[in-house]
C-alpha cells in the first residue's frame, strides 16, 4: 500500500475505534504505531516515533501552563469564589425579569476570568444557582440550561485551558489567543443576557414565571469584600500577561499562588482540600498528557502518509474557498462534539485542518477562537453534552433529567452558533486587540 492509502486506513479505523468507545489516546496512538510499521517496515522505527513524541510533545516550557492554571482554577472552586460573584451578580441584575439567569451569565463571566475550565464552572453554579433560580420560581430546564451554556464562557474567556492546548498544537503564541478570546467571550456572554431577557418576557412558560429575585441586603462595603479576590486575581494574570510582565506559563505560577494565598485568607481551603485539589489536578494533567503524546503522534504518521497535503491540494482545487472549508469544518467539529470531549475533537481534527487553514493563507488565530467556539457547542449537545452531564450528576435533586437540562441549553447552543457566525464574517472581533 501507498503512504496515502495507509493514512486514509489509519484514520478510518481511528474514528472507527472511537466510535466503539476506545479511549481517543489509546486509539491515536496505536493506529499512529501500526501506521509508521507500515509505511517503514519496522516496529523499531514506529517505537523510535513514539519516543520522540513524548520527548518532544510535553517538554516544552510552554507546557507548564497547563498544570498551573488547572491548579489555579481547581482551588478558586474550592475557595467558593464562584458564590461570591454569584452573589455580586444577582445584587446588579436580580431584580429584573430573567434577572438571576443574566446574574449567572455575569457570574460565568468574571469566573471564567480566573479558571479557564468549564467543567468547574459547570459543577460551581450547578451548586449555586440552580436552587435560587428554582427558588423563585424559574423552571427547571430554564434553571439547568442557564448554568449549562454559561459554564462554556470559561473556555473562550482567558485563561482557557482549551486556548492553550490550541496554541501548544498549532504552534501559536498563548498570549495573543488570550487577547483574542476576550471581546468573543464579551460579546457571547452580552448575547446570551440578551437572550434570557428575551424568554423571560416573551417565552414565560419556557422559562417559568418567576418572580424578581430578592438581591439581598449587602452593604457596599460587603459586596467590594466579595468581588475584590476576584479583580485582584484577573488583574493578577491577565494585567501581567498582556502588561508584559508576566509570561503565560509565569502568570500561570502567579495565579495558582495568588488562588491559594487567597483562598487560605478566606480559611475555605484546608491542608486536606490544598491535597485533594493537588491530586485532581495531577490527574487532569496527567490525562492531558496522554492526549498531546498520542496526538503529536498522530500528527506526524498523518505527515509521513501525505494526506494533509492531499487533502489540501484537493480543497484548493475543488475551489469552495474560505467561507465554504470553515462551513464544513464547523459542521464537523459539531458533530464530532455529539460523541467526543472539546479536547479529543481538537487533537483528532486540528492535524488535518491546520495545514489547509495555513494554505488558504487563514490567521491561524482567528482560526482558533472559531475552533474553540465550534467545539463548545459540543459540550451541550447530545448524546455527550460533556457540561450537561457534570450538572446533572452535580444536583441534588434527582427530579431533573438529562432531557429538560439539554432542552434548556438548545436555546445557548443556536446563541453561540450566531456568534460564531459573527466572528467568521467580521474577524476583526477575534483579531482587533492584537
Amino acid at each position: 500500500m501507498t503512504g496515502l492509502e495507509i493514512g486514509i486506513g489509519s484514520l478510518a479505523v481511528m474514528v472507527a475505534l472511537v466510535y466503539a468507545g476506545l479511549h481517543v489516546s489509546i486509539a491515536l496512538a496505536l493506529t499512529s504505531f501500526i501506521g509508521v510499521w507500515l509505511m517503514r517496515d519496522s516496529p523499531v522505527l514506529a517505537g523510535r516515533l513514539l519516543s520522540l513524541s513524548i520527548n518532544d510533545s510535553i517538554s516544552s516550557y510552554i507546557f507548564g501552563v497547563v498544570p498551573l492554571f488547572v491548579l489555579m482554577g481547581l482551588v478558586v472552586s474550592q475557595a467558593q469564589i464562584g458564590r461570591d460573584t454569584f452573589d455580586v451578580a444577582n445584587r446588579a441584575f436580580g431584580r429584573i425579569k430573567g434577572g438571576l439567569g443574566i446574574a449567572t451569565v455575569g457570574a460565568n463571566t468574571l469566573f471564567a476570568a480566573i479558571t479557564g475550565i468549564s467543567i468547574a464552572s459547570a459543577a460551581v453554579f450547578a451548586r449555586v444557582a440552580v436552587p435560587e433560580m428554582l427558588r423563585v420560581g424559574h423552571t427547571k430546564r430554564f434553571a439547568t440550561g442557564v448554568v449549562a451554556g454559561s459554564s462554556v464562557l470559561g473556555m473562550l474567556i482567558p485563561p482557557s485551558l482549551l486556548l492553550i492546548l490550541y496554541a501548544v498544537l498549532s504552534e501559536q503564541s498563548v498570549g495573543d489567543l488570550f487577547i483574542a478570546g476576550v471581546l468573543p467571550g464579551l460579546v457571547l456572554a452580552a448575547a446570551f443576557s440578551v437572550m434570557i431577557w428575551l424568554l423571560a418576557t416573551r417565552l414565560p412558560g419556557f422559562t417559568g414565571r418567576a418572580v424578581p429575585a430578592d438581591p439581598g441586603e449587602d452593604t457596599a462595603f460587603g459586596l467590594a469584600a466579595k468581588v475584590a479576590p476576584i479583580a485582584l486575581l484577573i488583574a493578577l494574570v491577565l494585567g501581567g500577561i498582556y502588561g508584559g510582565l508576566f509570561t503565560p506559563t509565569e502568570a500561570g505560577a502567579v495565579g495558582a499562588l495568588g488562588a491559594i494565598v487567597l483562598a487560605v485568607a478566606k480559611r475555605r481551603l484546608p491542608l486536606r482540600g490544598l491535597w485533594k485539589v493537588t491530586i485532581e489536578t495531577g490527574h487532569i494533567t496527567a490525562s492531558i498528557c496522554f492526549l498531546i503524546v498520542a496526538a503529536t503522534m498522530y500528527s506526524r504518521m498523518l505527515s509521513m502518509s501525505g494526506l494533509p497535503t492531499a487533502v489540501t491540494e484537493w480543497i484548493i482545487a475543488a475551489e469552495i474557498g474560505i467561507y465554504g472549508f470553515i462551513a464544513a469544518y464547523v459542521l464537523l467539529l459539531i458533530v464530532m462534539g455529539t460523541i467526543l470531549d472539546a479536547s479529543s475533537i481538537m487533537l483528532i481534527v486540528l492535524p488535518l485542518a491546520l495545514p489547509i487553514a495555513q494554505a488558504l493563507g487563514l490567521d491561524l488565530v482567528w482560526f482558533g477562537i472559531i475552533t474553540v467556539l465550534a467545539v463548545e457547542i459540543g459540550l451541550l449537545t447530545p448524546p455527550l453534552g460533556l457540561s450537561v452531564f457534570v450538572i446533572k450528576g452535580t444536583l441534588s435533586d434527582m427530579d431533573v433529567s438529562l432531557g429538560d437540562i439539554f432542552a434548556g441549553a438548545a436555546p445557548f447552543a443556536l446563541v453561540m452558533l450566531f456568534v460564531l457566525t459573527l466572528v467568521v464574517a467580521f474577524p476583526g472581533l477575534a483579531t482587533g486587540l492584537l
